[in-house]
């Protein structure tokens, strides 16, 4: 754990190399999402996968935090581990909040999973066939109680005061502005069957970044970085060289 902002921070960092590759995951969720695509990263790369604040073993914040106060939280983390040029990873929430911290700060690259970027969500919580489909990925499987534990599970109704706060001013926040800032090279991995961000959001985002490419999963939902599990390891790697 790490003190930021006054919270303590939960995080894993593991791995070695002269990469570090910061993976931060969506809402409602928390490290355990994203150690499927760090744990095969660590062997040449340093890996951090992070407890968002309000998510996992990290307490929420005490007061309304914007997208801005959670990539500034991120860069003192990563400040205090003596990391300034990160690749980012992040899915949803969490891409989100990658986009804004590569639009701020020093980033060596970008690779984005499903990532919001302006008033175009519809929801958060998973549709129940959605979850029917994503029960019969294994790696999936693998994660203990995957489903009831982490997919819509501290969506609006089930969030704290702060929490709902927090959503609301994540869903209502167009960043456009600050995603035409992004020079790093950027990866856009997408499911076209993404029924909370859709396919059309990932081009436009192409758009947007000078030095980026879509990706898209054919069929693949919201969580198409864990259904092609093996691809999106492969493509990373020959991404970021390692």
């Amino acid at each position: 754990m790490e003190h930021i902002k006054g919270i303590d921070i939960n995080y894993i960092d593991y791995g070695k190399g002269e990469n570090t590759v910061v993976l931060l995951h969506g809402w409602g969720q928390n490290i355990s999402m994203m150690q499927p695509v760090g744990d095969k990263l660590q062997k040449n790369n340093r890996v951090i996968i992070v407890d968002l604040p309000g998510f996992g073993e990290t307490k929420e914040p005490e007061d309304i935090w914007t997208m801005y106060d959670y990539a500034d939280c991120i860069k003192e983390l990563l400040d205090k581990l003596n990391v300034d040029n990160p690749i980012m990873i992040g899915h949803s929430f969490g891409g989100k909040i990658s986009l804004i911290y590569a639009s701020k700060y020093k980033t060596q690259k970008l690779i984005l999973f499903g990532s919001p970027f302006k008033r175009a969500i519809k929801k958060l919580s998973m549709k129940t066939r959605i979850l029917k489909k994503l029960k019969t990925v294994p790696i999936i499987n693998n994660l203990e109680g995957f489903a009831k534990k982490h997919i819509g599970s501290r969506d609006y109704k089930n969030a704290s005061e702060f929490m709902r706060k927090i959503l609301v001013e994540h869903v209502n926040l167009d960043i456009t502005e600050d995603v035409k800032k992004i020079k790093c090279p950027t990866l856009i991995i997408w499911g076209t069957n993404d029924d909370e961000v859709p396919i059309e959001d990932a081009y436009e985002l192409e758009t947007l970044i000078s030095d980026s490419a879509v990706i898209p999963y054919e069929g693949c939902t919201h969580y198409a970085y864990l259904e092609n599990l093996g691809q999106t390891v492969n493509i990373i790697k020959n991404f970021i060289g390692g």
